[in-house]
């Protein structure tokens, strides 16, 4: 039996997806997920599943989460649901790695198209934005392939960097020690090839849909 996953941060285009799956899929295992850190466990607990990601949830910087994901699991076909039609976007999204693109504005009947194109093996796009990915700039490839090589605790705590939050925040979202937290900073640098927070949030900041990082507070205060 087919399991999906469903990751996107609106209850009602939950329901939607949800709605529109069990149309397409009679009878598969429907799991959700409201953040990135929710999806990753999923994803670990379901490696076999197939994905609907919405590009911009808690825990996530554009493409950053499709980057890791396709990294991290080159099987999982993913298929991006998001706000955005513009064309650049659906062909960095395609370029990226995913199997479809669906804008949310999309009647039910064409989530439905959608999903059954995917799953027969195809890719599927609106018609209006073809079928040919864009050519990502060299310093966006870049950092998607080191982002894809972070495990997913690492991935994690480079979100929370992203965001601003500090070690002490970070350890207390991850339920974790500071010390960990470094730990986990010096691997992130090391993988991103960054020398501290900002060069490591300004690296994350590529895989955004519009460049406008948020930078950390400080480098002093996590030495």
């Amino acid at each position: 039996m087919s399991e999906i996953l469903i990751a996107d941060d609106h209850p009602l285009y939950r329901d939607a997806l949800r709605r529109a799956l069990n149309q397409a899929t009679p009878g598969a295992n429907l799991y959700e997920a409201s953040t990135v850190p929710e999806l990753l466990t999923l994803v670990e607990a379901h490696p076999e599943a197939e994905l609907l990601l919405d590009l911009h949830m808690p825990g996530a910087r554009g493409f950053s989460a499709l980057a890791h994901l396709r990294g991290q699991y080159p099987g999982l076909p993913v298929i991006v649901v998001s706000a955005h039609e513009e064309g650049s976007v659906v062909r960095r999204a395609l370029a990226h790695g995913a199997a479809g693109y669906i804008p949310k504005s999309s009647s039910a009947e064409t989530i439905v198209e959608a999903i059954r194109h995917v799953r027969e093996g195809e890719i599927w796009l609106p018609q209006a934005h073809g079928s040919t990915p864009a050519a990502l700039r060299d310093d966006e490839a870049q950092i998607a392939a080191r982002v894809a090589e972070l495990t997913p605790q690492q991935f994690r705590v480079l979100a929370m960097i992203a965001e601003g939050l500090l070690n002490k925040q970070i350890a207390y979202e991850l339920g974790v020690s500071e010390a960990t937290v470094k730990a986990h900073m010096t691997a992130i640098m090391r993988k991103l090839g960054c020398n501290n927070r900002t060069q490591v949030a300004l690296a994350a900041s590529q895989l955004a849909l519009e460049p406008n990082p948020i930078l950390p507070t400080s480098d002093l205060d996590e030495a």
